[in-house]
């Protein structure tokens, strides 16, 4: 009898391992079908898109529950735009609070605008999660005069700027502020926000304006304030 229809199993791999049975060839697999679970978890979001359908014709206030509601309502086609949305408008956004929306319908009314989803993010101090269950509902649409720049086109470089250009570009700062950046930075140029904050004690809410405002250019600082005569 020959030993291929003896051996078991695990008595022939061994075997074929150590070269003393040759490998049996493999044969090629042939494709699968989609899987039934992959077609049904299809037909069941299909339907799960069309019952939200449904519903926000039959409420179109009606707020989204969960990212998959967002995801299903931004697939039928239904947007907020950012700088022009409405308190019932946000208020329709997957855990979004009202304070949150209080905060935003203010900033709205004075004229603020958010030029995208870090601004939001930073603004509301929200996880980054949930940020992104909202992006795929959200506009950021800018209107009038004065759209957003990238910062480096706009950032004062605290490092490398002259009195008059930080008096003119950071009116926040007042003379005295100026004055000891000028004198502090020669001592050893500012590598960032954190650094500026901590050798010149500024307060919280003075560095929190500057974000997105100046930079910290490389290289030897900028001139020294003149003396007084």
């Amino acid at each position: 009898m020959a030993r291929g229809h003896w051996l078991d199993p695990l008595a022939r791999s061994l075997l074929e391992a150590t070269g003393q049975l040759p490998r049996r060839p493999q044969a090629t697999p042939s494709p699968e079908p989609a899987p039934a679970a992959f077609e049904a978890a299809a037909s069941d979001e299909a339907l799960e898109r069309d019952l939200l359908e449904l519903k926000l014709r039959q409420d179109p206030q009606r707020r989204l529950q969960d990212p998959g509601e967002a995801q299903r309502a931004a697939a039928l086609g239904w947007r907020l735009d950012v700088n022009r949305a409405s308190a019932d408008d946000w208020l329709r956004l997957p855990g979004i609070t009202a304070a949150q929306v209080d905060l935003l319908v203010r900033l709205q009314r004075g004229g603020v605008q958010l030029s995208g989803l870090d601004d939001l993010e930073r603004l509301l101090e929200l996880p980054r999660s949930q940020v992104m269950a909202w992006e795929p509902l959200l506009l950021f649409r800018w209107y009038g005069d004065g759209a957003p720049h990238s910062t480096s086109s706009r950032a004062v470089d605290l490092n490398h700027a002259n009195a008059t250009a930080l008096e003119r570009e950071l009116p926040q700062l007042d003379a005295a502020r100026r004055a000891r950046l000028l004198r502090e930075r020669q001592r050893a140029p500012f590598t960032d926000l954190a650094d500026l904050q901590q050798r010149l004690q500024w307060p919280p809410a003075l560095v929190e304006e500057l974000i997105g405002k100046v930079r910290f250019g490389q290289g030897p600082a900028g001139p020294q304030l003149p003396r007084s005569a």
